[in-house]
């Protein structure tokens, strides 16, 4: 398996040209989605009948505009593939101005092309799976919202216009996690996502204000340009705060706590949200910001640990969740830590984390289009431990899954070997203690996900049945309609074969005019050696998940575990710390801001009051309006003027 390196000829562009051709229209991806959503909000319940078919075809529109400019692109050489084009000038101010301006380039169009063609088969997909709900015009109108807003993310050629992108995915994701918000949990994990991203969010503005403030300019080109010259803790400090607004829209740690409640909205959300784009955010924002990282190694060195931790922290909570929306969830957090780290290790880590990023939104949505599928059959039913031999009574959706199966695990010559395995010998790159720790830590995690991914699969499509046929909660699986498995065996296919096809058609080399290359040394382990650790691990995870949960039974109840079982189907206590410091600290400064409002603040003000009515009551009793008591006053002003200066002359 060869790494892909990037000829050291090519580099990233310093500044962009001006587009045209179909690159200067490609503000018709961000517009054609966000016009259907916009009809379909405001046509209202007249739109019941046709605004799926909207949906689709607005979603299907902006992916023809994204492949029209990918044709130009490659058509043109590396040093022209870097296009801007400006929509509308925002801000014009004397010889300041802000522009609505577009960026094409390879990173952007490989964005473009995974969320318009991934969007527009899930869209697909929920015609069939929101088919009853009497809401679904308007669950179109949101997933239309959503992709209009990803796409701009994508698309900004500065760090405003992608944060207005990045705010309407928050908003996006928010309406569609509570979507079904008549049920009061949904309600709150729409809420909980919603106010996790912000806190990631004030990252991004305390970023941007900083850049503004050393630079003048919040584009990319001018922040990039005016790094060489910057100070090291000013450039130090952005990177730090870009990733704490990557750690609340990708759900890295400490901000992760979100992703699993995020589960609570429709399926197709999941697989298009939380798996295929919008958690992807972050990884855009580091590598998008690579020259930033370039310049401060330890804001670089900061997102690797943060990957790091995230990608065991995913790991350990998969493997002992029951529900099989929160497995993929814990599973999504995971990869995306992967993806971090290899963003935190350079321009060559930078082009992997893109690499397994693309093949992951394939084969995770291809897995979540399955659950879905087994929630349809199942009765929404999402406990794996009621599941068990479902591959007969649903065969297309078992062949579709065991395809993304295989592709996380890393099975040879399927996607995830060629992407997630790059990035495991990538970390065992280096000096010092990183490429043990990194390196060391990737490897056991993909024999973790192995044994996490392969007891999914064992306990919802093998072994005997644990769900009954018969009586008041019988069960009666079957396959799902066309309008949902065509989109999974899509989704299959580019699990089994888009990894080899990335990697024969040089993806890294591809990504280069737009993040730049860099030297990748030698691994401090043979890459044999390194593979056959991986693929060794793997099987190992495997054979474990066999031998407990195919080989065995499977109890329909969870037994107790030990301290670490337990730990993990609690998140690993997650939301109890965030709980402990945050809420119940965030309710004792508000209990003690209110006290000292009440005492302090509204005390001294009531007080001086008080004190100013007492004075002007004794005064007034002074002013009484007699005569002989002006004349008593005086003689005692008098008298007490005498004394004093008698006093005085002594």
């Amino acid at each position: 398996m060869t790494l892909g390196l990037i000829p050291a000829s090519v580099t990233a562009a310093s500044g962009a040209i001006e587009a045209t051709g179909p690159a200067n229209l490609i503000w018709l991806c961000v517009a054609i989605p966000l016009l259907g959503a916009g009809i379909l909000l405001i046509a209202g319940k007249a739109a019941n009948a046709w605004g799926h078919w909207l949906g689709i075809a607005t979603s299907t529109g902006a992916f023809v505009v994204a492949v029209a400019a990918l044709f130009q692109v490659l058509g043109q050489p590396a040093s022209e593939r870097v296009l801007d084009t400006v929509v509308y000038r925002w801000v014009p101010a004397g010889d300041f101005s802000i522009d609505i301006a577009m960026r094409v380039d390879p990173l952007s169009l490989t964005f473009l092309m995974l969320v318009t063609f991934v969007g527009t088969l899930i869209h697909i997909y929920s015609v069939g799976y929101m088919k009853h709900d009497p809401d679904r015009r308007r669950f179109f109108a949101y997933l239309n919202f959503f992709v209009a807003s990803m796409l701009l993310l994508v698309l900004g050629n500065s760090y405003l216009v992608l944060f207005i992108g990045w705010e309407g995915v928050g908003l996006a994701s928010y309406l569609l996690i509570s979507f079904w918000n008549q049920v009061p949990e949904n309600a709150a994990a729409g809420k909980k996502a919603f106010i996790m991203n912000r806190v990631g969010d004030m990252g991004m503005l305390i970023a941007m204000m900083i850049m503004f403030s050393a630079f003048g300019t919040v584009t990319f080109d001018g922040v990039n340009a005016g790094l060489d010259g910057a100070n090291q803790a000013t450039v130090t400090a952005i990177g730090i705060f870009l990733l704490v607004a990557a750690c609340g829209k990708s759900a890295q740690f400490p901000l992760q706590a979100w992703l699993g409640d995020a589960m609570a909205g429709p399926t197709p959300v999941s697989a298009l949200i939380h798996a295929a784009t919008m958690v992807t955010a972050g990884v855009y924002l580091m590598v998008r910001s690579g020259a930033i990282y370039a310049v401060s190694e330890s804001a670089q060195l900061a997102v690797a640990i943060i990957g790091v931790i995230t990608l065991v922290f995913g790991a350990i909570v998969g493997a002992a969740k029951d529900d099989m929306k929160k497995v993929l969830a814990a599973s999504t957090m995971s990869q995306i830590g992967y993806m971090m780290l290899a963003a935190g290790l350079g321009p060559v880590g930078a082009g992997f984390a893109i690499f397994h990023l693309v093949t992951h939104g394939f084969f995770k949505a291809n897995m979540f289009l399955g659950a879905g599928s087994v929630m349809h059959a199942m009765g929404d039913e999402v406990n794996m431990r009621g599941f068990g031999g479902l591959r007969k009574y649903m065969p297309i959706t078992w062949a579709t899954f065991l395809c993304g199966y295989l592709a996380i695990i890393g099975f040879p010559f399927l996607s995830g070997f060629y992407s997630k395995d790059k990035i495991i010998e990538t970390a065992f790159v280096g000096d010092g203690w990183q490429p043990w720790v990194f390196g060391t830590l990737t490897l056991l995690v993909a024999g973790l996900t192995a044994f996490y991914m392969s007891r999914m699969f064992f306990m919802i499509f093998h072994g005997k049945e644990r769900f009954s046929t018969e009586g008041s909660n019988a069960k009666h699986p079957h396959e799902a309609p066309a309008a949902m498995y065509v989109p999974q065996i899509l989704l299959a296919i580019g699990s089994l074969i888009l990894g080899f096809l990335l990697n024969h058609f040089s993806f890294v080399d591809w990504l280069a005019p737009a993040i730049g290359h860099g030297e990748h040394g030698e691994p401090v382990l043979p890459v044999a050696v390194i593979t056959g650790l991986t693929l060794a691990l793997v099987a190992v995870g495997v054979g474990v998940a066999w031998k407990m949960y195919l080989a065995s039974t499977v109890p329909v109840v969870a037994p107790n575990g030990n301290f670490l079982t337990e730990a993990a189907r609690e998140d690993l206590y997650q939301d109890t710390v965030n709980e402990r410091i945050f809420m119940d600290g965030g309710r004792a400064i508000t209990t003690g801001v209110a006290v000292v409002d009440e005492y302090v603040v509204d005390g001294a003000v009531e007080g001086t009051a008080k004190a100013t009515t007492g004075l002007g009551k004794i005064v007034a009793h002074l002013q009484n309006g007699y005569v002989r008591t002006y004349a008593s006053y005086t003689m005692v002003g008098a008298v007490v003027a005498l004394l004093i200066a008698l006093a005085t002359r002594i």
